[in-house]
């Protein structure tokens, strides 16, 4: 099959890198893509944000699958442009992709279908943000209601800095902290079947410790060797199914990449928020252990054949992602810096360099051209292993001002 990935995200570069290692897969475009990407495949000028823009450009390649990246294009009702095409698409439709879109919508859901998640206020007013932080106490975790790129969320023990972004997004959702380690579950669903993959954790802070602000996400790794025994069955029968169920229910169903945010509390399992497609840093090293083919898969979700599709299969070990982010991430990341080391880095046994925030300037010299810069993931067998090639990588990176955390991954057992 002919697939066209949309995303410009290293994410994508995952996607894209994995599609091509799929013998169902006769052709891999993307768009826009990135520097690494265009190394890779055909890339092709759109705004992803613009369903007919898409359905166009696909209809053009005779793609036989599309598959969207990020939040935004599905939000923005891309998927449904494309199989209005008669072209199969794997991402949920604009309504369905709520689920991401709206934290309160996604708590409604998850009110409606008994699933386990933190209590919370919607609240629009800074009345009404007062009242919920002073209900739930320190530390405060306040949600912007929208999308944000996975740095909308505050959690802090500072009230004032809680009801300040409260106040700056306007529409919140202010919940009671939950405690315990974080697991992220990405499921695939044609809208009535589910399937899990590998579960991982990614690292949403700046700096070693988690210290700094949020970011997008700094690094990931997977398997979690110090994950429950049963965990992943408990998730599907407690969150996924019945979240799904319930999206089918409303006349909306959820089809696509359902990605659960976990805490695991000491009171149980609970869902942090729901994502509607696959989580970055996370698939990068998800994506580096999926040894069956991943076109079908996703075609099978995208066309509701998912119950006749063989489960995946993954290599046995470990894969550990390092991001290396710009100067200045997140706050104010400084681009057009020139990245060297990269073949360097690529040659480690084992090692992908996944682009994220590149581009080729006039002279055909990579550059940096977002916060989030490369995913460095690296396969072994085991965690250990694979955390070495990782940061062996990292060190063949030459980008100025450029920062990435050294603890990835450091206490996995």
């Amino acid at each position: 099959m002919k697939v066209l990935v949309i995303g410009s995200g290293a994410r994508e570069h995952a996607l894209v890198r994995c599609l091509l290692r799929d013998p169902e897969v006769s052709e891999v475009h993307a768009a826009p893509g990135n520097a690494g990407i265009a190394a890779d495949v055909a890339v092709h000028s759109v705004v992803a944000e613009q369903p007919e823009a898409v359905a166009d450009l696909a209809a053009r390649l005779g793609a036989d699958l599309v598959v969207v990246g990020p939040e935004g294009p599905l939000v923005a009702g891309v998927t449904d442009a494309v199989k209005a095409r008669g072209i199969a698409c794997f991402g949920p439709s604009g309504r369905a992709a709520r689920l991401e879109g709206s934290k309160a919508f996604a708590k409604d859901v998850m009110a409606a279908a008994g699933v386990p998640t933190a209590m919370a206020v919607v609240c629009e007013t800074r009345a009404e943000a007062e009242d919920a932080l002073d209900r739930f106490g320190a530390p405060y975790v306040v949600k912007d209601d929208g999308l944000a790129a996975g740095k909308g969320v505050v959690v802090t023990d500072d009230r004032e800095a809680a009801l300040a972004h409260a106040e700056a997004c306007g529409r919140v959702v202010i919940e009671e902290y939950l405690d315990g380690p974080e697991v992220s579950l990405f499921c695939v669903t044609d809208g009535r079947v589910a399937v899990p993959l590998t579960p991982a954790q990614d690292f949403k802070r700046a700096y070693d410790g988690d210290e700094g602000p949020n970011t997008g996400g700094m690094g990931a790794y997977t398997p979690l060797p110090w994950a429950p025994e049963g965990l992943v069955d408990d998730v599907m029968a407690r969150v996924v199914q019945p979240t799904i169920d319930e999206m089918l229910r409303r006349g909306t169903p959820f089809a696509g990449l359902l990605y659960a945010g976990l805490a695991l509390t000491s009171r149980g399992v609970r869902v942090v928020e729901f994502n509607a497609r696959f989580g970055d840093p996370e698939t990068q090293a998800v994506l580096a252990r999926l040894r069956s083919g991943l076109g079908g898969l996703l075609r099978a979700a995208a066309t509701g054949t998912l119950a006749q599709h063989p489960e995946p299969v993954w290599q046995d070990g470990a894969a550990v992602t390092v991001v290396v982010a710009a100067h200045g991430y997140p706050a104010a990341p400084r681009t057009g810096d020139p990245i060297g080391g990269l073949s360097e880095a690529a040659a480690v046994k084992g090692v992908e360099v996944l682009h994220a925030g590149t581009r080729l300037d006039a002279d055909g010299t990579v550059v940096s051209s977002g916060g989030r810069v490369l995913s460095v993931t690296a396969v072994g067998g085991d965690i250990d292993e694979a955390r070495s090639r990782a940061y062996e990588a990292v060190g063949h990176i030459r980008l100025d001002g450029s920062h990435h955390r050294t603890d990835i991954a450091l206490q996995s057992r």
